[in-house]
């Protein structure tokens, strides 16, 4: 079933010199999440920020905060994360010998688990984690870096999961969100919400211009073509 489209500007593209007040500028936009990428060098092949950072913008905004692990092994942070005020921490299958742990271990914090799966990873493992997950983040770039292009074979995924989820939901499972990140812009997000997306995360789309686009950006992407 199709849910009311959310979107999470990513942090990624703002102007790092001042992220506190970019975050409280897209909060104020309408943004209904506050999407953080961490990267560590090593699972991808960028460098971002780390917990002390999240938790330093978590006084910016009371929106929740979409945290994305790229990070190899990713157990070892998942705490200092939800101690730093993560809402939702998504994370790899490839990043740790055991998803389910990491799923049951996110919760247990009291945030929700996501699981994130890359351009080549299939879908079939989160038939297998439905019940320890709340979101399934679908890459439609290969992770890393911001500013690339839109993979179209992710529609296929997208929609795919749609159906999973759907029938999951249907036989009284609970709720699952769908997010797509990647090349998200005022012409693809109409594509990846067609194809059963709730949630997207903008980066470039939501922080270029300026300040006094946001909020044009955000609208655009929420419902486009409007």
């Amino acid at each position: 079933m199709q849910k009311p489209v959310r979107i999470a500007p990513s942090i990624l593209s703002a102007d790092f010199a001042r992220l506190g007040e970019e975050v409280r500028a897209v909060d104020a936009a309408g943004a209904d999440l506050i999407h953080v990428d961490v990267m560590d060098g090593h699972f991808v092949p960028n460098i971002t920020l780390g917990p002390g950072i999240t938790k330093a913008l978590r006084p910016h905004s009371a929106k929740p905060f979409d945290v994305h692990l790229m990070i190899a092994p990713v157990d070892a942070y998942v705490e200092a994360f939800a101690d730093a005020g993560a809402n939702i921490i998504s994370f790899h299958p490839e990043a740790g010998p055991h998803p389910h742990r990491t799923c049951q271990m996110i919760r247990k914090l009291g945030v929700k688990s996501g699981i994130v799966l890359n351009p080549a990873t299939p879908v079939d493992i989160v038939d297998w984690l439905l019940p320890e997950i709340d979101l399934v983040l679908v890459m439609s770039v290969n992770p890393g870096f911001g500013g690339q292009s839109f993979i179209p074979s992710a529609l296929d995924k997208i929609s795919q999961l749609r159906r999973m989820i759907d029938a999951h939901e249907e036989k009284g499972g609970h709720p699952i969100d769908l997010e797509v990140d990647g090349g998200i812009t005022r012409e693809t997000a109409p594509l990846a919400i067609a194809a059963g997306a709730d949630m997207l995360v903008a980066g470039t789309a939501t922080f270029k211009g300026g300040p006094d686009a946001y909020a044009a950006n955000i609208r655009a992407l929420r419902a486009p073509g409007d």
